[in-house]
């Protein structure tokens, strides 16, 4: 067995996933993507401006899931916002993960912790866009079966042509629940034990300090920011979402979401476009 934790880059001046149905729609990719290649999805989480996939699978095949996903998302995002080659420009980092040096326990555990670590919920498990919900959960989920559902309705939900697995559950919210897919059995089994999972989880390089938690990350999410900015970018400036702003325009655009967020300077570069450098500036002259 091979097992492979694949990352795609951070982007540091735009986000991924603008808002909610964006999430729903790639969260739908994931488990499209597993049906067409057949790869071992372990874990995963979508980030606001990166993913991380842990995948069980040979090197070619990991970096195929990757593509074919990013492919997918691409389209997606130019459709909706009409930008080309969003994901094309996004680098992937893979790395090989062995059980014996309990990298794979490690790796898994990383994963799941980015969402703690970025403020967005205390416990990994109460994260949606990703696989922390679907290990030692005794959650009963809500939605149907897709083999209920007609072909033309799969299609409109998933935003995809592909026939999966009918006895798949696409929950209420609107994407395929991550525990119908997702190598849940393999992943328990790995850690022996809830207590085991919480064990690396706790130690997580992504867990850190209550305190230090707290005080440094965002508190509200990318895409809460990018809603309040275009609502901004209206009332102040009567410009729409993709207007562009002229410098001295976005420079109040970020004070504004910084006094009325509390929003750290990589927050806010992902959601007004700055640069670190030009940021900085800005941050200066508050």
């Amino acid at each position: 067995m091979e097992f492979w934790l694949v990352t795609t880059d951070h982007f540091s001046d735009k986000i991924l996933f603008r808002d909610e149905e964006d999430f729903k729609v790639a969260m739908n990719y994931v488990a499209v993507v597993k049906c067409v290649t057949g790869v071992n999805v372990l874990a995963f989480i979508l980030m606001s401006n990166h993913v991380h996939f842990v995948l069980e699978c040979m090197e070619k095949e990991a970096m195929d899931y990757i593509n074919r996903f990013k492919g997918l998302y691409g389209k997606h995002f130019q459709r909706k916002y009409g930008v080309k080659e969003y994901m094309r420009r996004n680098d992937i980092d893979i790395r090989p993960l062995k059980m014996e040096d309990e990298s794979l326990h490690r790796a898994i555990a990383y994963v799941l912790m980015n969402s703690v670590s970025a403020r967005l919920c205390v416990y990994s498990n109460e994260y949606r866009w990703g696989s922390g919900r679907a290990y030692y959960s005794y959650m009963v989920e809500e939605g149907v079966r897709l083999g209920s559902m007609s072909q033309r309705a799969q299609q409109r939900a998933l935003h995809s042509w592909v026939s999966l697995n009918p006895e798949w559950i696409l929950l209420k919210d609107g994407y395929i629940s991550p525990s119908c897919y997702v190598s849940v059995k393999f992943v328990e089994a790995l850690y022996r034990s809830s207590k085991r999972m919480k064990y690396f989880l706790d130690n997580s390089s992504k867990a850190r300090p209550k305190q230090e938690l707290w005080e440094s990350s965002p508190s509200f999410s990318d895409q809460i920011l990018f809603a309040a900015a275009s609502e901004i970018k209206r009332s102040l400036f009567q410009k729409g979402e993709n207007d562009s702003l002229s410098e001295e325009q976005n420079s109040e655009l970020m004070r504004q979401l910084h006094r009325r967020f509390s929003s750290d300077i990589n927050q806010l570069c992902r959601i007004t476009g700055m640069t670190n450098e030009e940021a900085l500036k800005v941050f200066d002259s508050f």
